[in-house]
């Protein structure tokens, strides 16, 4: 995944200031999520990784799967991936697209799995307390885990936060056994 990562960030930087130059940064962020959706599909990788189609036929047919008609500057990006066989970059296009956007914004993602159900005031309370230790605007999607017994696990990118009761208990046993 860092190899894609980094064939992908010179396409994600110049996309991202040519939108931001249009002002049309949640509409390329939208639609290149959605590329790189239609790219990720199995049936579509296969497609995008046959030899004997031609890369600006492949762009094509990867324009037909939006329901309007493309924006030109869109249109003209999928047409340059296509030229440089980068096709198959769209998913980590779109990612770094979307972390150069949080960061402009100051925004991050992040998600939480908690044993049991939390309230919209515990909810708000992580949100307010993690906005200010990371000052940026926290967005959180929450899940229940009930595997965690107790606790919380935060995720956001590749930092992980386990304060929850299993992990305490791994980390037991580890120095118990080492």
């Amino acid at each position: 995944m860092a190899e894609l990562t980094t064939l992908a960030r010179p396409y994600a930087k110049a996309v991202f200031d040519a939108a931001q130059d249009q002002n049309a940064i949640d509409l390329w962020d939208q639609a290149l999520a959605f590329a790189a959706q239609v790219a990720a599909n199995e049936q579509v990788k296969v497609i995008l990784a046959k030899p004997g189609l031609a890369e600006q036929r492949k762009a094509e047919l990867l324009a037909d799967c939006f329901e309007e008609q493309l924006p030109e500057a869109l249109s003209n990006f999928l047409s340059i991936l296509a030229e440089n066989n980068r096709l198959a970059l769209l998913p980590a296009i779109s990612q770094l697209f979307s972390l150069y956007r949080a960061d402009l914004e100051r925004t991050v993602k992040m998600q939480v799995s908690t044993a049991f159900e939390m309230t919209a005031e515990q909810q708000q309370k992580l949100i307010d307390a993690l906005s200010r230790k990371l000052e940026r605007k926290v967005e959180l999607e929450s899940s229940v885990d009930q595997s965690l017994i107790g606790g919380v696990v935060i995720r956001t990118g590749d930092l992980v936060i386990d304060a929850s009761v299993r992990g305490k208990l791994a980390k037991m046993a580890n120095a118990v056994g080492s």
